[in-house]
């Protein structure tokens, strides 16, 4: 990993250990907007082996084990803070682990599904990534991403400030270019969704199929 990345990983997970103890009362409403509208669009199948990569506080781990999804779960975080509050609400099988987009400590094919909710912004080099999300996906395997989107102007303004001002987030992108990203990357069968999540927040889903 370059040193730069190493460096953005470092100010990402500063930041979430230092939020982890108030970060699902301070923005609850987002956090179970998005969450549902991620699940709506999961379409679990029985025995998937899922990842939850920045699962945080495990918001959508919880969600996915109170409704008995048919499926073994896995949460990747970078915070140590923000998976010790997930660690003291979901069961032991859930496995939970620290760990970066770009160096996930999984074996290759190993994945039907990553998921990741509200944290492709923060991906210093999202094509290291998405490269990393193919290796530990099975062929056919499932990604589902959901993040702030472009497109909307209450996304496109808070972005700019951010760039300024947050040194952990990096950019957001539109329904377009994300959707051309992810098939740039090798990705099959890309959808991109945006919708709109708690007023005037914009959103998308984007969904896609690991190649062979």
């Amino acid at each position: 990993m370059k040193t730069a990345s190493k460096g953005h990983a470092t100010r990402v997970r500063a930041t979430y250990d230092r939020l982890a103890a108030v970060y699902d009362r301070r923005w609850s409403r987002y956090v179970t907007a998005t969450t549902r509208a991620t699940l709506e669009r999961l379409a679990l199948e029985p025995g998937d082996r899922l990842l939850d990569l920045g699962c945080g506080t495990g918001a959508l781990l919880r969600e996915l084990v109170l409704h008995g999804a048919p499926a073994r779960l896995w949460g990747i975080d970078l915070s140590p803070a923000m998976l010790a509050q997930a660690r003291a609400t979901l069961p032991d099988a859930v496995r939970l682990l620290a760990g970066d987009a770009t160096a996930l400590p999984l074996a290759a094919n190993s994945l039907d599904v990553v998921v990741s909710n509200s944290s492709f912004h923060y991906w210093a080099q999202p094509d290291r990534a998405l490269r990393e999300l193919r290796r530990v996906l099975r062929s056919g395997g499932r990604l589902v991403i959901t993040d702030w989107c472009d497109d909307f102007l209450a996304c496109r303004l808070c972005d700019r400030i951010l760039r300024l001002l947050d040194p952990a987030h990096q950019r957001t992108y539109g329904r377009a270019e994300c959707g051309g990203f992810l098939e740039t990357m090798g990705f099959l069968d890309v959808r991109v969704e945006r919708y709109r999540s708690t007023w005037p927040w914009g959103m998308m889903t984007a969904t896609a199929r690991a190649p062979a």
